[in-house]
């Protein structure tokens, strides 16, 4: 550290070097140097100006032709200074100068030199400032990367090494709060930890260390919400603050951050323990913040947000009252303009609406209004809280129109809560409560101006809200209440009172025009519920009995006591009799369970859904706990639940079941005696039961097949349709009937039919085995199903279109009109299933669009029939110019049908073709080929799979989808590959996820072969499945007539690498098989253990091993050949296109066009390399001359090269082409001395 008579010293020997002086340079640079650090120690500005003044006056002296060690050490440090003096300053002219300086310090210190990483670290150290100052990402990008250099340079023990890795983090840092890149963050955690390791207990900065890995870990909490990181950074901040005690000056940001993170925990957690000690960090925190300070507003902010939460919690109105104060003075001190004054105003703005709701002053309420308007202004369009803002003003404006009947109010709240709905997507936290406010609003404006639109749209949205909550849910009760109050409105309108079954139930209506109460509001929808019962029982429509138990249902759980989270729980509590105020509670719910159950069982037994029979079993089981032993509806309920647990076990055959429903029968039959109602009718169903239960034994274990009962036959057919159906679409349209099915329902079709009845019949007169035939020929025959393809138009029918309705009495419009003539064309062939892509998936269920794109192409294999509409193709028209052959997802619906009929516009058959598959049909067949580009061979008998994978990618590099990412989706089937579904990538990293499975697993090298431009998912990878289109042939190489036709005529591609080495490769001897890098003494490796270095010579090629992806890098084993001379001939900006003269060991010098100039640097470092990808089988056997000549004539031959060039850490990467790199090697001597090396590419 440089004392003032240190500088006094370096001042008189300077006088001593008088201007002239050969090393007045040096004494220069010396006194600077001393100024320098006497500015460290002191802080006196006047001596950094003059440190910057001298050495500059050093670096005149120092031109870059006499002492370039001098001159970069002049340089370096003059930036230094300059950085510093920017910081102290601000002149943005410092700190250009700086950067200019220190690249000027890095170019004469290039790799090697002593001291490269000092001004690298401080390069990348300006160009941070100059990021936090101008906010040019750029800079940012830079910075890191010359942080990674000089961390390279820096090995683990170096002193500087901790700092280095600090310096990465922080610029990491900078990056992910500007992108919010998870990797970023996600390496600045690992970077934090190894810097950690370094500054272990005892180190000065070990407290530091242990803080900002407890930041970092709570912001990747805050963005992945995972518990673990949380919980580590609170660990880590424990041990922070001890070390940093009273009066350390850091002991503050320590205290404030351990606050934040208990409260986060609280949140996820709900640990009170947790928010007290928050509460008491925080008050800690801001007495280390006292009037005055610059950064008091945060502790006071985050004081008052936990503060708040324990109000919530324990309603102590002290807290509520503390939280006001705290956020106003904190709103005080951040005035307009501050970027945290919006988060301020918002939560004062809460606070005052919570006092309103719990002390009712109106006062509070108008001024949580204008602060919320005041908020709202400072979140606009795009801001990540606007949401949160919109609902809470809307929440107050709905609680102002309650106060006062102003309607403009409440119309303002339903305007605010539509974009706050949009901003809380499927899948938001709080997209509940937003649903269930505006519910309520939209109620409660029904209820001032009588719009039945708004009480409509209440109950639909909240029906969604409800679906959101489920039991348990903090909000259930309130959402349902609201969502229970709006349908008793709509039925009031509705329903015609007088006609109700039940006398006093007019007096109950008019007690609920304004509800005062859950009771109330339960008794309500349980009569209208048997009112709805009654009404289905005397029509049959089945939108009654559904509406009959959502208010059924909604009934039973208004009753639910808030202490009880299942209505399980509340049933045991209620039949245990733990509250003497509660039995008066039985009856109702006994009834209500009552209604509920003959629901269920009616719609079970009208649509045979598996679900409505188990939820009425569950509820017999709760009305079995409320009728004790002695309660004279016990055995009728005991009989209710034994009948369907007995329907169960026929239709599961569960043998649990059927026990069960005999026991039952048996206490039943013991509380009754001969005469009593219901005896003869549980004496019968116990003989029927315990009969079921011997045929179903004696189906099990008896050893002649021939005794089989009508019952077992009955259960096995119905077992064998499930299994066929397994395979199948999950719904499909029944054709005579227009109705759309489940399976459940395709089943119940066939047990009805004259089939089936017939098929039982001819059961009873075989054996088992021939039953199994007939049974299984019988079945396979009835579901014989067709599938439509076409291309999508307006006005498609969607599932939810024609779900429970007839398509054929739908309107005849849009795509409503295809779906119908598809269903009669179905059914004029005699078939009774059909299929359409439209109407049979549920497109809003993202499980089940996964389940059918990785089934549709087993689904239009399997079909008997794929009908292909052609809507854009007259009577007279060329099948090849429809559109239809230009959409990405009919590729596979062409391929995978083995029978096909193309139909015109107006439903008649192409050409009027009599034939049954115009597959089959010659002149369709012949325009096939010439239309898709695609053999005859595939075309009729198409197997999915990998083989020849450049070939299907051609296929479909014409069309196009409608959604980019599908065009990689609708491939999965053609390769048979099974991939997630992620709608919403990129159509780049969709196709890249298809090429590197196609790679990982057949190591089919072929998909390389493409031309244009590269995909941002992987070097390797084209951006567009269009680069695949057919490519050009390669001009004849030089000297071409010096070769035999054979070698100099046909190209070597990828594909024909692949082919034809295998065949030959196979013929390798064993005592050639060692890589020439390896001793041939050592014990050989399997392929995945060979590393990036292993070098193979020409007899070895038969041992690289399979090209594979690892971690998104590519392992390729290619034959090198390192470019040696790079000439630019010529260039066209506007296109653009670089023609450039490549000379490469091995090779023939050759031209290529490039999309982008190659960069200077790339070219003189000697970074590019000519490869030649390997694919070889690794297997061998006795080889002879015939072989080797083999190869070698192969290996003469052109072939499509990749460019390469290289990266740090041993990577490549390939440089796309505008045109083919057709490359050939000089001689059989280049040949024979060639080598393969494994690239890792990225």
């Amino acid at each position: 550290m440089a004392s003032t008579d240190d500088v006094s010293r370096k001042r008189e020997k300077l006088e001593r070097y008088p201007p002239g002086h050969d090393d007045r340079d040096v004494f220069l640079f010396n006194l600077a140097d001393a100024l320098y650090e006497r500015y460290l120690n002191d802080g006196e500005i006047d001596d950094l100006n003059e440190a910057v003044t001298l050495y500059r006056a050093a670096l005149e002296l120092r031109p870059v032709e006499n002492d370039t060690y001098r001159r970069s050490t002049s340089l370096n440090d003059l930036a230094r200074c300059l950085s510093v003096r920017y910081d102290y300053q601000g002149a943005v002219d410092d700190l250009e100068e700086a950067i200019t300086l220190a690249r000027g310090a890095l170019e004469l210190r290039p790799p090697g030199h002593l001291h490269r990483n000092v001004t690298l670290c401080n390069l990348a150290d300006a160009l941070r400032k100059r990021f936090q100052k101008q906010a040019v990402m750029h800079d940012l990008d830079e910075a890191i990367e010359l942080h990674r250099a000089a961390l390279e340079l820096l090995p683990s023990g170096h002193h500087y090494r901790s700092a280095s890795l600090h310096q990465l983090a922080f610029c990491l840092s900078n990056r992910y709060e500007n992108r919010g890149g998870v990797d970023d963050l996600d390496e600045v955690v690992t970077l934090r930890r190894a810097e950690l390791e370094l500054c272990p207990r005892g180190h000065p900065v070990h407290g530091e260390s242990l803080h900002n890995l407890a930041c970092d870990l709570r912001r990747r909490f805050a963005k992945m919400a995972a518990i673990r990181d949380l919980e580590e950074s609170i660990v880590l901040l424990r041990p922070a603050l001890e070390l940093r005690p009273s009066g350390h000056p850091q002991r503050f940001s320590t205290l404030h951050e351990l606050a934040l993170c208990l409260s986060n925990r609280y949140d996820k957690l709900g640990t009170v323990d947790d928010l007290e000690e928050a509460i008491m960090r925080g008050r800690a925190a801001l007495d280390l913040r006292p009037p005055g300070h610059a950064n008091r507003d945060k502790p006071l902010h985050h004081l008052a947000c936990d503060l708040r939460k324990r109000f919530i919690k324990q309603a102590a109105i002290r807290d509520l009252e503390e939280a006001i104060e705290l956020h106003r003075a904190a709103s005080e001190l951040r005035s307009s303009g501050h970027p945290d004054r919006s988060s301020t105003l918002h939560e004062l703005a809460f606070c005052l609406s919570k006092r309103y709701v719990t002390l009712g002053g109106v006062d509070d309420l108008h001024e949580a209004i204008k602060l919320g308007r005041a908020a709202l202004e400072f979140r606009p369009s795009g801001h990540a809280n606007r949401s949160e803002s919109l609902h809470n003003l809307a929440c107050d404006l709905r609680r102002r129109f309650a106060e006062q009947a102003a309607i403009s109010g409440l119309q303002e709240a339903i305007e605010l809560l539509r974009p706050a709905l949009e901003l809380r997507p499927t899948g938001h936290p709080d997209r509940s409560s937003t649903l269930y406010e505006l519910a309520f609003c939209l109620s409660n404006r029904h209820d001032k101006q009588g719009l039945i639109d708004d009480l409509e749209e209440a109950i639909t949205l909240g029906r969604a809200a409800l679906e959101l909550c489920p039991i348990g849910h903090p909000d259930r009760g309130a959402v349902l209440y609201i969502l229970a109050c709006n349908l008793w409105k709509k039925f009031q309108k509705q329903a015609d009172m007088p006609e109700l079954h039940r006398a006093d139930f007019p007096d109950q209506a008019v007690s609920m025009i304004c509800p005062s109460s859950r009771a109330d509001v339960a008794s309500s929808l349980f009569e209208l519920s048997l009112h709805l019962w009654d009404q289905f029982q005397k029509q049959a429509t089945m939108t009654d009995l559904d509406d009959a138990i959502c208010l059924a249902t909604y009934a039973l759980e208004l009753r639910l006591p808030h202490e009880d989270v299942s209505i399980t729980r509340w049933v045991q509590r209620l039949a245990q009799g733990a509250n003497p105020d509660e039995p008066v509670m039985l009856v109702q719910v006994a009834d209500n369970l009552c209604v509920l159950v003959n629901c269920h069982r009616a719609r079970f037994q009208t649509q045979h859904t598996i679900a409505d029979l188990n939820e009425a079993i569950t509820l017999y089981q709760h009305m079995l706990q409320l009728r004790p032993t002695g309660h004279p509806n016990r055995a009728s309920s005991l009989h209710d639940l034994a009948q369907c647990l007995a329907e169960r076990f026929r239709q599961q055959t569960a043998a649990a079941d059927l026990d069960r429903a005999i026991a039952l029968e048996q206490e039943a039959l013991e509380l009754l005696i001969r005469g009593d109602p219901g005896y003869d009718m549980s004496r019968r169903c116990l003989t029927a039961y315990i009969q079921m239960k011997i045929n179903s034994q004696v189906a099990m274990t008896s050893p002649d097949p021939s005794g089989v009962t009508h019952f077992d036959i009955e259960q096995v057919i119905r077992n064998v349709a499930f299994e066929t159906l397994r395979t199948a679409p999950t719904r499909l349209l029944h054709t005579p009937t227009g109705i759309l099915c489940s399976r459940d329902a395709q089943v119940s079709h066939f047990m009805r039919s004259q089939q089936c009845k017939r098929l039982m019949s001819l059961c009873t007169t075989c054996d088992r085995a021939q039953q199994m035939g007939l049974i299984q020929a019988s079945v396979s025959r009835y579901f014989l199903y067709i599938t439509l393809s076409h291309r999508w138009g307006e006005g498609e029918p969607l599932l939810r279109d024609i779900e429970g309705r007839v398509i054929y009495d739908m309107p005849v419009r849009g795509g409503f009109r295809k779906l119908q003539a598809f269903c009669a064309v179905a059914c004029e062939l005699d078939y009774l299933w059909a299929w359409s892509d439209t109407c049979c998936i549920d497109k809003h269920s993202s499980a089940e669009v996964q389940e059918t794109i990785g089934s549709m192409f087993v689904w239009y294999r399997k079909s008997a029939l794929t009908i292909v509409y052609l809507s854009d193709i007259s009577d007279t028209g060329s099948l090849g110019t429809s559109e239809w052959f230009r959409r990405g997802w009919t590729l596979q619906e062409l391929l995978a049908p083995r029978t096909v009929l193309f139909y015109t516009q107006n439903w008649s058959l192409y050409k009027n073709l009599t034939s049954s598959n115009h597959k089959m049909d010659a002149a369709v067949l012949e325009e096939l080929e010439r239309t898709t580009r695609i053999e005859s061979r595939f075309l009729t008998n198409f197997s999915p799979g990998m083989d020849d994978a450049r070939s299907r990618l051609q296929w479909a590099s014409l069309r196009r989808t409608t959604r980019p990412e599908d065009i990689a989706y609708s491939l999965f089937g053609i390769f048979n590959l099974h991939l997630p579904v992620l709608y919403g990538e990129s159509a780049e990293d969709s196709l890249g996820r298809l090429l590197t499975e196609i790679i990982s697993r057949s190591g089919d090298i072929s998909v390389l072969d493409w031309v244009g431009e590269a995909s941002s998912f992987h070097s390797c990878f084209p951006a567009h499945i269009t680069s695949y289109e057919t490519l050009p042939s390669p001009r004849p190489p030089p000297n071409a007539e010096e070769q035999t036709s054979t070698r100099s005529q046909k190209l070597s591609s990828f594909k024909e690498l692949r082919n034809l080495t295998t065949s030959f490769l196979l013929q390798f001897p064993s005592r050639s098989l060692i890589p020439s890098s390896i001793t041939p003494g050592l014990r050989m490796r399997s392929p995945d253990s060979y590393a990036p270095s292993d070098v193979y010579d020409f007899h070895s090629l038969n041992r690289v091993p399979l090209p594979r992806f690892l971690n998104r890098c590519l392992i390729l084993p290619c034959i090198a050949h390192r470019v040696t001379a790079v000439q630019l001939t010529g260039e066209d900006p506007s296109g653009p296109s670089y023609r450039y003269k490549i000379q490469a060991y091995g090779l023939r010098p050759l031209q290529i066009a490039l999309p982008d100039r190659l960069e200077n640097a790339t070219i003189s470092q000697g970074a590019l390399q000519l490869v030649r990808p390997w694919h070889s089988k690794g297997q061998s056997a006795v080889l002879d001359a015939a072989s080797e000549e083999q190869l070698l004539l192969t290996l003469e031959r052109p072939f499509n090269a990749l460019l390469l060039t290289e990266l740090p850490h041993s990577q490549h990467k390939r440089i796309a082409s505008s045109t083919l790199i057709t490359a050939q090697p000089i001689n059989r001597a280049s040949i024979l001395k060639c080598k393969a090396r494994i690239f890792s590419i990225v």
